[in-house]
């Protein structure tokens, strides 16, 4: 008799299980979809060319670097809140951003705002090394663990002021900043390679944004405007602020 229920218990957890497993991978089977969805329909057709760019984006799981709450909204034309005030950038901003490095894979990046940690995944299926600083050390935790969960073996994440660029690592080929100062910090200007380029929105409110391209040249740096864009912006130390 005990044998017969224990049998039974055993058929019971093994449907449920199964049952389980079968939901998670339609679950996932659907945001794959989406996602694919993603890159053709916000990204691709509105000129986003860049191939190893595309294909990251269709790989890397986007639903899962935004709370729960908003995962059926992960592959939305949007951004979406993280906490702390933060948020995930637009999807096509993503791109955009990234394929304005030009990686072509053995470049060491530091990116500036770590938030969900979104970015930098892309970054370390592009490049060999990234550098990401978050000021928010709630955001820097929680990334730094969903990174390391995921995977992502070549990304270092450190809390601290990123508008004084991580010195200890410098320099970088190429540098990313998901938050808006309102001028170009020179700090990191300094720890950019010659030859290397910074992707930055630059503005002094949400509504003279401009997403610039910043190339660091022999004779001085070009300067290069992309779009207007809307970010968070960029929160420095006080102390930093006075001086300046």
């Amino acid at each position: 008799m005990r044998r017969k229920v224990f049998l039974l218990l055993i058929l019971f957890c093994s449907s449920a299980i199964n049952s389980c497993l079968g939901k998670w991978g339609e679950r996932e089977a659907n945001f794959e979809k989406k996602r694919k969805a993603m890159v053709v329909e916000q990204i691709e057709e509105r000129g986003v060319i860049d191939r190893r760019v595309l294909e990251v984006m269709g790989r890397v799981p986007r639903h899962k670097f935004v709370p729960e709450k908003y995962r059926h909204l992960a592959y939305g034309d949007y951004p979406l809140p993280i906490g702390e005030g933060q948020t995930i950038s637009q999807p096509y901003i993503v791109a955009l951003m990234t394929e304005c490095l030009q990686l072509e894979g053995e470049e060491k990046v530091l990116e500036v705002g770590t938030g969900s940690g979104y970015q930098a995944a892309i970054l370390s299926e592009l490049a060999r090394e990234v550098y990401t600083i978050e000021i928010l050390e709630p955001l820097a935790k929680r990334s730094e663990e969903l990174l390391r969960e995921l995977g992502y073996k070549n990304v270092k994440v450190k809390c601290g002021d990123g508008y004084l660029g991580w010195e200890e690592y410098a320099p970088f080929d190429a540098i990313i900043v998901t938050c808006a100062p309102d001028h170009i910090p020179e700090p990191l200007i300094d720890q950019l390679v010659e030859g290397g380029g910074m992707v930055i929105p630059v503005g002094e409110t949400d509504f003279t944004q401009v997403l610039k391209l910043v190339e660091k040249k022999e004779g001085g740096i070009i300067i290069q405007n992309i779009v207007p864009v809307r970010f968070v912006p960029m929160i420095g130390d006080e102390v930093e602020k006075q001086k300046r």
